[in-house]
C-alpha cells in the first residue's frame, strides 16, 4: 500500500512538473540569445565598448532572467505537489520537502532579478556607448 502510494506521488509529481513545463504561454519573440561559456562571456563584459556588444550581453542576461523564472516556477509546483500529497509518512518530512523547495524558489527569484537588473545595465550602456570605437587612433 505504502509502495502504491509512492508510485502515485512520484507519478503525480511528474505530472504537475509537465503541466507547468508545457503549460506556459508563449511571450513575445526576442532574439534568440547566442550561447555564451563563462570565459566567453567574462572576456565580452571585460571588452565590451560598441552598442553591439553591451547588448549581446543584455540578451544573455535577460535569457538567464527566463531561465531562473523558469526554475523557480518548477519549485513553486513541487510546493504545491508536496502539499498535495497525503502519503507523506508524516509532517516533519513534509515540512522539510517543502521549505527545501521555499529556499530555492527564493534563491531563483533573486538571481532573475540580479540578472534582470544587469541586463538593464548593458541595456543602458548600449544606448549610451558610440556606435563604432576605432581601434586605430592613437589620440593625437
Amino acid at each position: 500500500m505504502k509502495r502504491t502510494f509512492a508510485v502515485l506521488s512520484v507519478l503525480s509529481l511528474a505530472f504537475v512538473m509537465t503541466a507547468v513545463a508545457f503549460g506556459q504561454a508563449p511571450s513575445a519573440p526576442q532574439p534568440k540569445p547566442e550561447h555564451l561559456s563563462k570565459q566567453q562571456l567574462n572576456t565580452l563584459i571585460a571588452t565590451a565598448h560598441t552598442p553591439a556588444e553591451h547588448r549581446r550581453i543584455a540578451l544573455y542576461y535577460k535569457a538567464k532572467v527566463q531561465d531562473y523564472l523558469a526554475q523557480a516556477k518548477e519549485h513553486e509546483a513541487m510546493i504545491a505537489a508536496y502539499k498535495a500529497n497525503s502519503s507523506l509518512s508524516n509532517e516533519k518530512n513534509q515540512a522539510s520537502t517543502i521549505s527545501h523547495c521555499e529556499y530555492f524558489v527564493s534563491t531563483f527569484k533573486a538571481l532573475a532579478d540580479n540578472s534582470q537588473e544587469l541586463a538593464t545595465l548593458h541595456e543602458r550602456m548600449a544606448q549610451e556607448a558610440p556606435e563604432k570605437v576605432n581601434s586605430t587612433s592613437t589620440g593625437k
